[in-house]
């Protein structure tokens, strides 16, 4: 599962889900579906999140711990 702090990074913008979903091209319901976890994004929806909030991928959303083995 993937946590994330979207609704974190768009309330620090003051944007609604509405605004949001307009400025990266998908509709409320999947800002709305991701903020519930509901929904993973795309890579492509991730990417633009990362590009509208000017950060990194990372710092939206993250692995929840445990889930994955690490053996780089």
């Amino acid at each position: 599962m993937i946590n994330n702090h979207l609704k974190v990074e768009r309330a620090k913008r003051n944007l609604t889900q509405a605004q949001l979903a307009q400025l990266i091209g998908v509709s409320r319901q999947t800002i709305n579906a991701i903020e519930k976890r509901k929904l993973v994004p795309s890579t492509m929806v991730a990417l633009r999140l990362s590009l509208c909030f000017e950060t990194c991928v990372n710092n939206i959303f993250e692995l929840e711990e445990g889930k994955i083995k690490t053996k780089c």
